[in-house]
């Protein structure tokens, strides 16, 4: 993120996310999620958590996979914040970077049985959290990495 800023040079202070600037989306702090998931694990079984920062969706989620699994993920399921699309632009990175290096707007990624999914949603919703179910987890063939985001 700071090679795109110095090399792109913004105006840090200027209107970029409704009232918000650039340098206020920038430096946002880290979302912490530890109430809203001790309330889900009190009401569903939690397979896995993957909180995405420090690192990409597809550096992270691997961390909580048993080697035979993929997590497959359908980037179409949720919204990819401005802020993104403005690093992407500006630091002309290819998709599949952004997804290693930025969480692009997915903070936390739970997983739970399928069987599960819909009321693990509604449940992080009625806590007022912004929730979408993103993928799968299925077979690994091979060698393939264990994050695919397609």
């Amino acid at each position: 993120m700071r090679k795109i800023i110095e090399r792109s040079q913004p105006d840090l202070n200027a209107p970029f996310d409704g009232e918000r600037s650039l340098a206020d989306c920038i430096m946002a702090p880290t979302r912490l999620y530890v109430k809203p998931m001790l309330s889900l694990m009190e009401k569903i079984n939690v397979k896995g958590m993957a909180h995405i920062t420090g690192g990409g969706i597809t550096e992270n989620v691997p961390r909580v996979l048993p080697n035979n699994v993929v997590a497959d993920i359908d980037a179409s399921t949720w919204q990819m914040p401005k802020l993104f699309h403005w690093l992407q632009a500006g630091g002309n990175v290819d998709q599949q970077e952004m997804y290693r290096t930025f969480n692009c707007g997915i903070g936390m990624v739970v997983i739970v049985a399928a069987e599960n999914a819909a009321a693990a949603i509604a449940h992080l919703q009625a806590t007022g959290e912004t929730v979408a179910q993103i993928g799968v987890i299925r077979p690994r063939n091979g060698d393939e990495h264990q994050t695919q985001v397609g």
